[in-house]
């Protein structure tokens, strides 16, 4: 059988819209400050940097599968939209783990922190807006 005739032969692959492609990397967003703070906890109870320690402590483990699941949505969200608009909606990231290290790490704010927070979430939204409005 020719490869020509498994292309023909075969079903369109599901294409996403620009809107569910901005779904799938604010996800992303969501997966990665999730896996930044398993990461933090998981090394906060390291007692050796040995490679089998990393490898055997469940926080970390759950830590880089989260990344792991955070790049697969990564690369679906780029194949259909795009890139200028959705690679910097990842910089959110840095406002879920400001406030998820906040709540969880009882981290200080600041307004340093507060004004660099809102110039992020200010920046995503003019990119959410189309051209001219």
């Amino acid at each position: 059988m020719s490869t020509n005739s498994i292309v023909k032969g075969a079903r369109p692959s599901f294409r996403f819209s620009q809107r569910q492609s901005i779904a799938l990397v604010f996800g992303c967003t969501l997966f990665g400050a999730a896996a930044q703070i398993l990461i933090k906890s998981g090394a906060n109870g390291l007692f050796s940097s040995s490679p089998w320690a990393m490898f055997s402590n469940p926080f970390l483990v759950t830590g880089y599968s989260l990344y792991a699941v955070s790049t697969v949505m990564l690369v679906l969200a780029l194949r259909d939209g795009q890139l200028s608009v959705l690679y910097p909606i990842i910089s959110l990231t840095y406002v879920w783990v400001l406030l998820l290290s906040v709540v969880i790490f009882n981290e200080r704010l600041n307004l340093f922190k507060i004004l660099g927070v809102a110039l992020i979430v200010l920046g995503v939204s003019f990119l959410g807006r189309k051209d001219g409005e």
